[in-house]
């Protein structure tokens, strides 16, 4: 699986594309059986959880600052220091999950996320976004 380096090069491959998501977990290795699990009712999901990559159509920012956002929408996953990483998959969703994600049952994994990437959104997220704002402020 290709690495991709750079956000804007991840923004160009997700630009017009409604079927890219973003995962944190081992790899496609890991996920193979293509089943996630809701941990609070122990239930078997039918497909993988999955982040959006494309800006849904109210999204009238660029699309680098929603891809950023999505990043770090579950980046915590990916750093407990176990073997997660994040990476793209391309698939059609079958239902959706617990909080509402998106469920993958059949997917094409596309590419890993550098580590000089996952900064890169990082440092945009901070910058671009008032983070950890709620409704209630």
């Amino acid at each position: 699986m290709r690495s991709i380096e750079k956000l804007s090069e991840l923004t160009e491959l997700v630009n017009g594309r409604q079927d890219l998501y973003l995962r944190h977990s081992g790899g496609p290795e890991s996920d193979a059986d293509g089943a996630s699990r809701d941990y609070e009712s122990g239930l078997e999901l039918p497909g993988l959880s999955v982040v959006p990559l494309q800006a849904p159509r109210w999204w009238s920012r660029p699309l680098e600052d929603w891809i950023a956002r999505q990043i770090r929408k579950y980046a915590h996953l990916a750093e407990k220091g176990d073997d997660r990483h994040a990476w793209v998959l391309s698939g059609e969703p079958c239902d959706f999950g617990p909080d509402h994600e998106p469920l993958i049952a059949d997917f094409e994994p596309v590419a890993a996320l550098s580590d000089d990437l996952l900064k890169e959104a990082e440092e945009r997220y901070h910058e671009r976004f008032e983070v950890g704002r709620d409704s209630l402020q």
